[in-house]
């Protein structure tokens, strides 16, 4: 499985490219999200970072992100590859799943990639590294940052042993990730996209369900378990 920003979108969460409004609706998202963002203005990026996990913790899991926890129930090598960051998939209760671009709910040490479970920002100023007195960051992976090795290679590894591969809410136009269905392809199993709009990937499907993640993956559970 392979769900991407469409997933939450439908739980309110916006995409990355329509996160900007209000006060940060004057910053160009791509430009928050850099190592040189961090380092030229650390404040600037953690604010933006502390207002979306805000908004995050404002929205619950929708029937989509349910209906994958029934999967993964009833599936023994149900494994769930996300490129979102809000942990809702958590939320909702699914535990097999590998995060490729981590999670905004965490944070870590910029200087040694540990995370840190609290921390104070009561000052206004950037939290610190309880151990050796870095800025803290947001536990996600930024643009001109490779993702996490363990966590490319167990979803290389899922998707080229899987019989069948559920691909819902993506674009299909991220790299490393949209290579994944092509792993699962040369691997000889089923594709199947579940997208209510056309992508860069739906010409090589085998089936396309034209529908809301909260509405096509629901159903597949309905119909594939019926007593």
């Amino acid at each position: 499985m392979l769900t991407g920003a469409g997933v939450s979108a439908e739980s309110g969460v916006p995409t990355f490219r329509d996160a900007q409004t209000g006060l940060w609706a004057r910053f160009d998202p791509r430009e928050l999200a850099t190592p040189a963002a961090f380092a030229k203005n650390p404040r600037l990026v953690w604010d933006w970072y502390a207002w979306r996990r805000e908004r995050v913790s404002r929205v619950e899991p929708n029937a989509g992100h349910r209906a994958l926890v029934e999967i993964e129930r009833r599936v023994p090598e149900f494994v769930l590859i996300t490129q979102n960051v809000d942990g809702l998939h958590q939320r909702a209760g699914s535990r097999r799943i590998v995060e490729l671009h981590g999670n905004i709910t965490r944070v870590k040490c910029s200087r040694e990639g540990t995370h840190v479970e609290r921390w104070d920002a009561s000052d206004g100023e950037v939290p610190q590294c309880p151990s050796c007195g870095a800025l803290l960051r947001p536990d996600v992976v930024w643009f001109e940052e490779m993702l996490p090795p363990d966590a490319l290679a167990a979803a290389e590894n899922a998707a080229s042993r899987c019989d069948l591969m559920l691909v819902a809410g993506t674009s299909a136009e991220v790299y490393p990730a949209a290579a994944l269905p092509r792993f699962a392809e040369e691997a000889g199993a089923i594709v199947v996209e579940v997208n209510p709009d056309s992508t860069a990937l739906s010409h090589r499907v085998d089936y396309a369900l034209r529908a809301p993640s909260g509405v096509a993956l629901p159903a597949l559970v309905a119909a594939s378990w019926t007593a």
